[in-house]
């Protein structure tokens, strides 16, 4: 007989020690941004802050470390304001690329 898994038992999956590299932390944003979700987006920096350490990205992005946790988790809907420091704290940008491609004549 197969044992069953109860989810609710798993651990909370922690993305921050597998951000690793600049190229590991741009495919996750990517990947989030594609979700069309803020406060996913929210929690992925946060994830990211984490890695880098919060009280550097803190200082770099003239956010208080505890303004920057309660910004940056899953159930928050930050400012662009805040969201734009801290990618720059981060050193990444968020690009803007067309949906639909479209043929030049």
């Amino acid at each position: 007989m197969t044992a069953r898994i109860n989810v609710d038992e798993l651990p909370e999956f922690d993305a921050a020690p597998y951000l690793d590299s600049e190229a590991a932390i741009a495919a996750y944003l990517t990947d989030i941004l594609e979700a069309n979700d803020s406060a996913l987006l929210a929690a992925a920096l946060g994830d990211i802050a984490r890695a880098r350490g919060m009280s550097e990205i803190a200082k770099a992005s003239g956010i208080t470390r505890e303004a920057l946790y309660k910004a940056l988790r899953a159930d928050a809907f930050p400012r662009f304001d805040t969201i734009n420091r801290v990618c720059a704290a981060l050193g990444v940008r968020l690009v803007a690329q067309p949906v639909h491609q479209t043929a030049l004549p």
